[in-house]
Order: C-alpha cells, then structure tokens, then sequence
C-alpha cells in the first residue's frame, strides 16, 4: 500500500501539504479532486519521484511500477503502434534482453529471454496496442502514421495509451478525458473498471468519477482527506461533515462567549476571583476548533440578450470542411479578402468536405448538444457557424441582430500571450462593444476571480482553468443571444462547470455545445444532432441511447457487419424507395417559426428543467449502479457455469459452485424488481415530451 504521513510540501511559497497524510491500498480505483491551484498535480509528482516533500514520509512499495500519462508532447516519426508498444517496459527489457543474448550466442540466455517475452504477453502485444488505439478513436488506417503527423490532442491520446499499455501496480492518470470525445471516453471508463492496480485520477468530470472510482481524496487547504465511495458520495459525507463541524464549532463559540463574560464580570470581585481564575485557564486549555471554511463558490450569469431573433440561422445545403493551401504560379497568395465576404473558397484552394448537405433552422431558446466522434465534422460544424471557416457550399441565413459567442475548443485561438486580461477587455470593448470604462472593466473582471495585479498578468502565465475564465468572461461581455460552445469545460474545475451549468440553464438564448462533460449535457439540452458519416442529423435519444449506439456500432465493426443507423426523430425519418431527387433551392419550413416566449416564461422553463434535473439525478445514478452491478454478475454467472462444466470439478467444487450460482440468481431478481421500480419512479417524474 501507499502511505503518506505528516507530509509537507512546498511549491515556492506557496505551502501545498502541511502535516497531511492518507493511506492507499492495492487496487483502489482513487479520485482526487480539489480546486485549480490546489496542488494535485504537484502530489503526483511527489508520488512519482519528481519532487521530494519537504518534512515526512512517503512509503511506496519498492517493487511496485508506476504508470502516468507524460505530460509533453511526443516528436518522432515512430508509427502509432509502435509508440504505444515502447510503454510496455517490461515487454521492451525481455527483447532488449534477447537482442544482447543472441549478441553474444548465450543459449541460457536466449531461453530465459523468450521465457520473458512470453510471460510480457509479446505474442499479443500488437494486437492488445492496437485495440487500444482504436477504442481511444484512432482510425485503423492511422495505426502505423507517425506520431508527428498528428495534431496536438491526438498525440495525447497516444501518450494515454502508452500509459494504459505498461503493465503496473500504480497507475497516475491526470485529466485523462481532456482530449476525448464521449466515444473514446466510453471506451476508456469500461478499461478503467477491469484495470486490477491502483489507480489514482485527478478528474473534473462528475460521471466519469462516479463511473471508475470507488475512493475520493479531497485535497483542500493543505489536508487530505479520505472518502470511501464516488464523487457523488464525497458530496453528500462532505456536506454532511461540514454540517457537523459547522455545528461543532457554534457550539465551542457560545461557550467560550459563556466563559469570557464571566471572567469579565467577576474578575474584579475578590468573592469570585478564584472561580474567574479556573475559567481563564478552561479557556486556554481550550482546543480551539477552526470556522468551517467552504471554498468561494464562482459564479456569474449571461446578460440578457439585447433581441432574439427567431429563428437564429438557417442552413441550407451547407457543407464544411476545410481548404488547402493555396497554389499560385509566382508564389504569392491570392487576395482572401472577397472570399471571405462572400463565405466562399478563393481560387487556387482544393476544398476537403467533412460534412456536407446539411438543411436546418436553429430557433430561439433551443438548447442544443452536438454528438459525435473526434474526427467527424463537429468543431469544423460549430467554427463554420462561428465564420471561422469559410462555407464549401450552399447557404446560411442569419436572423436580424443575431450575435454569436464562441468558445474555442483551443482557447489559446482567441487569446494573445503577452497581453493582459484588462487589455483583453479594453480591445473587446473597443472592438465589439459595449464600450466602458477602465474601471467598469477591472470591476467586471474581478467578478471572474481577475483582480488586483492579476488584470496585467500575461495570459501565456495563466493556468488553462484561469484562461478559460477570460474567455467565459469575454463572451459574457458581448451579451451574445447564440453560445456556441466548443469543449468549454476542459480545463474548469468543478466548482466552475457547476457554474457555468447553471448560468447556461438561466440563459436566455440559443445554446449549441460540443462537450464530452455528460452532466453538462444532461444539465443543459434538450436535444441532441449527431455529426457522422459526413452528415449532420437529429438524434432522437439521450445520451443514455447514445451510448447504447456507440456499443452497437462497436458489436457490428467488430463482426465486420454493416453499422446500425442512429435512431431519428419519426419526421426525419428515411423516406420511401424511390427515384432520387435533387435537393430544393430553398429550405422550405416545416411550419412557421413560433414567436418568442416571454422572457418570464423562458426563465420558468429553464427552472423547470433545472429542477427536474436535479429531482432524477439520484434515480438516473441508481439505475447506472444497478446496470453496472448487473453486468459484473452475468460475468460471474457465466465463469461460474463454465467451472461447473469442467469434467475434473470435484463433488466440493460443485456444491460450492451451486451455492455462488444460486446467489448470484437471488441478487439478479433481487436487482431486476430494482430497476423496475426506479425505472417506474424515474418515468413518474419525467412529462411526456
């Protein structure tokens, strides 16, 4: 087991452990969470040897591997594969030991290595690297591309599955979902559960905690503090100790109040002088219990629209994608500047289609969430929309006064290095209005944690949570009526997401959000589109049918069977065989765009969904623990038919088996009437649609 104990750790002067300790036992699957700037990082690297604490013991035991995702960005021109299969140490030392061997023509040797190779699972490495490739998204013709060819995100999945592919008793996994789409997530978590180490994850995803950890460490003021269960459960023991605690501590005041205004009253009084003297030393015998001190909870909420255009765009035939570089005989670059005004490709650029044929209206106060794999047209989708990327064909209708707020999935895309955050509001101000003041500027960055000097800070010096904020805190300047939304919670913590969630929620206009944050998602749309196989439609389901999708694609492309169609809305279903027909000139309405709700009713809306929300949240995590209890038990079923199968079984071993089937049985039924029943609550609180 891992022991930490009296630890104290400095970063600078900044003290991130002081006298803290917790124990870790094998196989643990550990979250730890705390606030940006709370020092998590900096643990994993006292854990990893990379930094040594500065008063107290760090017990680890010295056979055990370790196993973490390298943080910088890998630059070879090795094969996808091949990069993976170097993080198998142990498989990398037996063929190493095999080259020297046959070097040298020592046949012990020789028989010891290929005895180690085979032990490292050599026969099957390829094929286990390879399956892991392309459950984390990659592409089976991108298994040998060179590393270098891939973009920043997609050589971070790669360093993950280096991660994964080591074989190791402790494994260190730090915002392990950052660069993943909910695919791949899906993918990861169903890994994470059959890992057999300790694992310890610093994660800001609610669902991906409650779905792979069983033990929280909560590193808050400089202390860890351990708790046996799921995020969601850290929740309610943690709101449960500071109840107490706060309970505690009232009580400690109104007794040291008791005992102060007697020694103040008496003190003087020969008659009591002695009683008054024994109260004063009471007092400073006192163990002095602390305030409890919550963490400032960041919020803020989007400015009422100035209009609500309805319907906000309309798509006709649109398709995007991206341009190539330009060609032109003398070398120079075409003038862009007509292409850009008419949303066109200049000449001299070969345009590469992602999506393409796309036909639909976004109407006011739609609450949208984009589906889809890495790689299949969703951030091309949303910046073609944001006029980022030009149009490769038909046409986009904007509603009269529409403004767009867009969050880059890269937010360093919008964000200058050596420039402040003041500097980044006086040119937004400047530029986009509304015009303000230097003042009104600082007072408004200081309500997104910007204040002091901390307004002329170089935004190359940020934290990722804290450049997030600037650009949240720019969108909410410019009082947008349509949020386009591209990961925006990657680098927030969760005080933050919970934050932004329930500012989406009371905002009053139009949302499209690409994110792999499933409470996000849940919390805030009301309908999905699925970006796929180059087209853009309507996903009629929630993420829950998403997800059950995602494995029957999986189940088909594994049997080399053609892939189910996602499930559509009854109106956007396929129409009947027959003769194709070209595409209409126009988009024509299915019906007219409805005139906008009052803004009281838009706001009652949103509080409605809100609370229904929170109300199903208990049943809808209920019913995930009794689907993932339920699948464990059908593989135990299944092992332990299996073993009564076996001809060499003893009579024992059958009497034993049958007890463990006969109770695996009773806990199914016991699971099934369950689910029925918080199946029939759940339904209960839901309306019809």
């Amino acid at each position: 087991m891992i022991t930490l104990r009296n630890i104290t750790l400095r970063r600078g002067v900044k003290v991130v452990l002081k006298d803290a300790g917790v124990v870790l036992q094998p196989g643990e699957k550990v979250g730890l969470i705390g606030r940006n700037g709370a020092g998590k990082s900096s643990l994993f690297s006292l854990l990893a040897g990379r930094l040594q604490a500065d008063a107290g013991d760090v017990e680890i035991p010295p056979r055990w591997r370790m196993s973490e995702v390298a943080q910088d960005m890998p630059e070879t021109e090795l094969g996808a594969t091949d990069f993976v299969l170097e993080g198998d140490k142990p498989l990398q030392a037996a063929q190493a030991a095999l080259t020297a061997a046959e070097a040298s023509g020592d046949g012990h040797a020789m028989a010891e290595a290929h005895q180690a190779l085979e032990d490292a699972g050599y026969f099957d490495a390829r094929a286990r690297a390879e399956a892991m490739l392309l459950g984390l998204g990659f592409r089976s013709a991108q298994l040998d591309a060179p590393v270098n060819s891939f973009s920043g995100g997609w050589r971070m999945r790669l360093q993950l599955a280096r991660a994964l592919m080591c074989p190791a008793e402790i494994l260190l996994l730090d915002e392990p979902t950052n660069h993943l789409d909910l695919d791949a997530l899906v993918w990861l978590e169903a890994w994470l559960k059959r890992y057999d180490g300790l694992m310890i994850v610093i994660s800001h995803d609610r669902e991906f905690l409650d779905a792979v950890t069983r033990v929280i460490v909560h590193l808050d003021d400089a202390q860890l503090t351990r708790y046996t269960g799921n995020y969601t459960a850290f929740e309610e023991m943690r709101a449960e100790r500071m109840s107490q605690a706060q309970a505690a501590y009232a009580k400690q005041q109104e007794r040291v109040a008791h005992l102060q205004k007697f020694i103040d009253r008496f003190k003087a009084k020969a008659s009591k002088a002695k009683q008054a003297q024994s109260r004063v030393k009471a007092l400073a015998r006192m163990e002095r219990l602390a305030p409890v001190m919550t963490s400032s909870d960041f919020n803020f909420e989007f400015r009422e629209p100035v209009s609500l255009p309805n319907p906000m765009l309309s798509f006709d035939g649109l398709a995007c994608g991206y341009l190539s570089a330009p060609k032109v005989a003398n070398g120079d670059l075409p003038p862009e500047g007509a292409a850009a005004a008419s949303g066109r490709p200049s000449a001299g650029r070969a345009a590469t289609q992602i999506v393409s044929g796309f036909s639909r209206s976004v109407l006011a106060g739609q609450r949208i969430g984009i589906l889809g794999a890495n790689g299949q047209g969703k951030s091309t989708l949303v910046k073609t929309i944001a006029g980022d990327l030009p149009l490769l064909a038909g046409h986009t209708t904007q509603g009269k006064g529409l403004v767009i707020g867009y969050f880059a999935q890269q937010e360093l895309d919008v964000l200058h290095l050596d420039d402040g955050p003041l500097m980044h509001m006086v040119r937004l101000a400047r530029d986009v209005g509304p015009q303000a003041r230097e003042q009104e500027l600082r007072d408004f960055l200081g309500t997104f944690r910007f204040t002091g000097d901390m307004v002329q800070q170089a935004v190359g010096s940020l934290s990722g949570g804290e450049k997030a904020r600037l650009v949240l805190a720019m969108l909410v300047w410019q009082r947008p009526n349509l949020l386009l939304l591209d990961e925006p919670t990657n680098h927030l913590d969760l005080t933050t997401r919970e934050a932004l969630s329930i500012a989406l929620n009371e905002f009053e206009g139009t949302v499209m959000l690409v994110s792999h944050d499933r409470a996000l998602l849940r919390e805030t749309c009301d309908e999905f589109w699925l970006v796929a196989r180059g087209r853009v439609e309507p996903f009629d389901g929630d993420l829950d049918d998403y997800q059950k999708w995602l494995m029957e694609v999986s189940r088909a492309a594994a049997k080399g069977q053609p892939l189910p169609d996602p499930p559509r809305p009854a109106l956007a279903a396929a129409p009947s065989p027959g003769p194709a027909k070209a595409p209409p000139a126009k988009v024509a309405p299915v019906k007219a765009a409805p005139p906008p709700a009052s803004r009281d009713d838009r706001q009652k809306s949103k509080q409605a969904r809100a609370k229904q929300s929170e109300a199903t949240r208990p049943l809808r995590v209920e019913l995930q623990r009794i689907d993932e209890r339920m699948a464990r038990l059908a593989a135990e079923k299944a092992d332990v038919e299996a073993k009564l199968a076996r001809p060499d079984a003893s009579s024992d071993d059958y009497a034993e088996l049958g007890r463990s089937l006969a109770h695996i049985s009773a806990e199914v039924h016991m699971l099934e009437e369950r689910w029925l029943e918080v199946q029939t609550e759940l339904e209960a609180l839901t309306p019809p649609a």
